[in-house]
């Protein structure tokens, strides 16, 4: 009999297993094994220190970051006193797995089926990979964190199949080591985002170093739109068309955190199984790292108490800490992700040096404070210039 049986070994699963086992319970982590989710891989300085990820683990470290508008036009924001993290997912996942299970977590390599309950507990079914027969795992609870169109999430949680998302893209390119006529726009030490409807009609792009590596892609939450031939198109923008492709990968991205994270008995969600993915940004890592800890210390209420109840604390404490930041940054997404116009004012927009201070503190520190109240009320005033049209583009 297990305490907790995670479903999902990513950032989210893995931190939850790790934090269960170090608390002494007793700990499955069921992951397919061999996945890598497409992403940017940027993880901020509050992700470094609350999660005491090693310098090992940082493959760039990131000062600019620069905002491409869809005339071309651009902002380079200097990143003040500190760095953007870049992680390669494919090393970062399997190291946070390694130390859930170096904390006392038992790694179960197989695919998650179903949920059974009898009168012997609650089993989670699972196709084990190597045999390919299935598996059970006895348990008190379950931590649902397979990802975005989470299948615990379908079956055990009010509304869990019901979740808005994008569909991310990106290709893994060998990366140029030192600027040549070819690639004379790239450069391993900033990120660039492109804001342009012939690269994503309603999302954006990216071009994100990872030290020998780079991750080229977009995404899009409009069907029809063909992912492979815009990352094409950015690709050749940013001189990298030439390089080597290592790997290319797809996956849904959630958009907005689900209304409920638990069933009220045995299962809560962590991660992109509760859409715990910034709206505007699409950052996740954080966020479902900090899901993943939130599921974890509900688990152990719950274990504590006997109460199935206690599960909903892990959103309350989510939304708690992050609401706001989620708010602004959907009410961002649904004022500038429109049209190509609204995106053009929106580079324009992060010209603005309190824009940029405040966009970074929230970002770098996961906090949106509200201690320099004339600064908000002329950022305020300056977005509504912006998005009414009242004063014309501005970069460097």
């Amino acid at each position: 009999m297990y305490d907790v049986v995670v479903v999902g070994g990513g950032p989210s699963g893995a931190t939850a297993a790790m934090d269960l086992a170090r608390a002494g319970k007793k700990v499955a982590m069921l992951d397919r094994d061999g996945r890598i989710k497409p992403c940017g891989g940027a993880i901020p300085p509050r992700l470094i220190a609350d999660f005491s990820i090693p310098s090992s683990q940082i493959v760039a470290r990131i000062n600019t970051a620069r905002m491409v508008s869809p005339s071309g036009r651009h902002v380079d924001i200097a990143i003040e006193g500190g760095f953007v993290g870049m992680v390669d997912r494919e090393n970062f996942d399997e190291f946070l797995r390694l130390r859930a299970v170096g904390q006392g977590a038992q790694r179960v390599t197989g695919t998650y089926l179903r949920i059974e309950r009898s009168a012997a507990g609650t089993e989670v079914i699972y196709r084990d990979k190597a045999s390919g027969a299935e598996g059970r795992l006895l348990t008190r609870l379950i931590i649902g964190a397979d990802g975005a169109r989470s299948n615990v999430a379908k079956t055990e949680v009010k509304g869990g199949g019901e979740i808005p998302y994008v569909i991310a893209y990106h290709e893994i390119v060998k990366a140029p080591m030192a600027k040549a006529a070819a690639n004379a726009d790239y450069d391993p030490t900033r990120c660039d985002v492109i804001y342009d409807g012939r690269i994503s009609p309603d999302f954006y792009g990216w071009v994100f170093p990872h030290g020998k590596h780079a991750s080229i892609g977009m995404g899009t939450g409009i069907d029809g739109v063909d992912l492979k031939a815009a990352t094409a198109a950015l690709r050749q923008s940013a001189g990298l068309a030439g390089c080597e492709t290592l790997r290319r990968e797809g996956a849904p991205i959630p958009l907005r955190p689900l209304d409920v994270w638990d069933n009220g008995r045995d299962v809560v969600l962590a991660g992109d199984a509760a859409g715990v993915v910034a709206p505007s940004s699409g950052e996740g890592i954080y966020y479902a790292m900090v899901g993943g800890r939130v599921a974890a210390a509900a688990a152990h209420a719950a274990l504590a108490s006997g109460r199935g109840r206690d599960l909903a604390l892990a959103r309350k404490m989510f939304m708690r800490d992050h609401k706001t930041v989620f708010r602004v940054l959907r009410q961002m997404q649904d004022a500038y992700y429109k049209n190509d116009d609204r995106r053009e004012r929106f580079v324009s927009l992060c010209h603005d040096l309190d824009v940029q201070r405040l966009t970074f503190e929230a970002y770098m520190n996961k906090e949106m404070k509200f201690s320099k109240p004339l600064a908000h009320l002329k950022i305020g005033f300056k977005n509504m210039l912006h998005l009414t049209g009242l004063v014309k583009p501005a970069y460097v």
